[in-house]
């Protein structure tokens, strides 16, 4: 079924009978087969109830209620987790019925909607991610003068409910389905047991919620593609600068002449210079990616057409969206001499005259992802006391390989996600800092010192890229 509708989607055919996918058991096994695991399936909701009392029984009781139209969401429990800035995000905990209910309803939308989303659009979808949007940035960006990067202020809590369902009514023809929708954003939160109602928004938290974001912000793609990069998008290449033109021409009649002092010194004046005019009216970029709520505009053209365009997406999310762009989240930044900041990335467009490869000078307007100096710091914060590293206590009870490999995974996390960066080599502060707070741990464990641990757990191994040296913890087992 979920084949089906993915086909109807490509289409562009509207749904006219979503309602009746709920009444389908296999579907329900398949969302619990893919929400069971979380650690959020034992965390109870208002009602209490858990992954623990899960049964066909209890399926086939929430079909019945679906067929009749009886079902009713729960008011979801509300509890705050600390944000970077120091603030609180809320997040809402369902009941598991309505997760599993809402992870069947994710299924449904996915398989239809995911056809019709923009390629731009790389948040919550399968296999695309924040690497795929990076990559995407820094291998088409070539030559951006300016990023503006846009942040829309509690995105999640501020989704019009009549926005969205008039989003979801252009292609989804069953009211049945829409109305228990309804019932969905309307079910409200408990606040220390005391109701409140949900006026706008979607559940952060809930497993419907970012593909609801999806389909909302779909307008917002839509907005970009095929009304700002059409028109702050001209010209097939830059006109050429005629200073550029004067002197490689001068260049070219010393070298015909046989003065290669004068051409070499000419030479040494064009890769000084931009071949094509940067103030050509004819020519203008404009590039656009999203993820989530988050979105990032790269432009090549005057800072005053950047200004615009920011204006314009703004006034696009206040008039048709309902929603506001963050002025303390939302910059335009000189994409040569600053750097913009996107999921957890810094990128700024390169410009050195002196890198020249077969002739050319090949770094300039290349875009450039790093990791931001903020990153070191704030992944290193856990692992130093006083900015010292420091053992952490909670470890020492668990066994060496146990230690060891938590702080191998919790390396890699954070390498993995950095690699795409030029300056991955900036990562080695914090690997001294995590190599150090596990020799201590395991010290203090074995109430020995540092310079010992290291010598114990030391080991050469073999990679596919060559001989690696680092810490090793094993089990020995019988015949292995």
């Amino acid at each position: 079924m979920l084949g089906v509708l993915r086909e109807r989607g490509r289409r562009g055919l509207p749904c006219d009978e979503l309602y009746r996918q709920l009444f389908n058991p296999q579907l329900y096994l398949l969302a619990y087969g893919r929400i069971y695991s979380n650690k959020g399936a034992m965390t109870p909701g208002a009602t209490g109830e858990t992954v623990d009392g899960m049964s066909l029984g209890k399926i086939e009781s929430i079909i019945d209620a679906l067929r009749h139209e009886r079902f009713r969401f729960s008011p979801a429990k509300r509890v705050y987790i600390p944000k970077r800035n120091g603030m609180q995000r809320p997040l809402g905990l369902p009941s598991w019925s309505d997760k599993l209910v809402g992870e069947v309803i994710r299924l449904l939308l996915e398989a239809y909607y995911e056809p019709t989303f923009s390629d731009r659009s790389h948040g919550f979808r399968p296999r695309r991610g924040c690497h795929t949007a990076l990559r995407e940035v820094a291998n088409t960006w070539t030559g951006t003068t300016w990023f503006i990067e846009g942040d829309v202020s509690d995105c999640f809590g501020s989704f019009d409910h009549q926005v969205m369902l008039s989003a979801l009514a252009e292609k989804v023809h069953d009211n049945r389905f829409l109305r228990l929708l309804r019932n969905m954003f309307e079910a409200g939160y408990l606040e220390d047991w005391v109701y409140n109602a949900t006026l706008s928004g979607v559940p952060q938290g809930g497993v419907v919620s970012p593909v609801m974001s999806n389909i909302y912000l779909h307008r917002l793609d839509e907005f970009v593609e095929t009304v700002l990069i059409p028109e702050y998008t001209r010209g097939r290449i830059r006109k050429q600068n005629t200073e550029y033109a004067r002197v490689r021409a001068a260049s070219e009649r010393a070298r015909k002449r046989g003065d290669h002092v004068t051409a070499r010194e000419f030479r040494k004046r064009l890769r000084g210079m931009p071949s094509g005019d940067p103030r050509d009216p004819g020519f203008r970029r404009l590039h656009y990616i999203r993820y989530a709520d988050d979105t990032l505009l790269g432009f090549a053209g005057p800072k005053a057409e950047a200004d615009e365009i920011k204006q314009r997406l703004a006034e696009f999310l206040r008039d048709d969206l309902k929603l506001e762009l963050s002025e303390s989240k939302t910059l335009i930044t000189h994409a040569r001499t600053e750097a913009a900041r996107f999921l957890g990335y810094e990128i700024i467009v390169l410009h050195n005259d002196r890198k020249v490869t077969r002739g050319r000078r090949s770094a300039n307007g290349v875009v450039s992802l790093r990791v931001p100096t903020t990153v070191i710091k704030a992944k290193s914060a856990p692992y130093l006391t006083r900015g010292q590293p420091e053992r952490r206590p909670q470890l020492i009870k668990e066994d060496d390989r146990s230690i060891v490999s938590t702080y191998g995974a919790e390396y890699r996390g954070i390498v993995q996600y950095y690699l795409l960066a030029g300056n991955v080599d900036r990562l080695y502060r914090l690997h001294w800092v995590m190599e150090t707070s596990l020799l201590k741990t395991l010290a203090n464990k074995h109430r020995s010192s540092v310079s010992k641990m290291a010598r114990k757990y030391k080991a050469t191994i073999d990679t596919p890229h060559g001989l690696r040296k680092c810490l090793e913890a094993s089990v020995e087992r019988s015949g292995r």
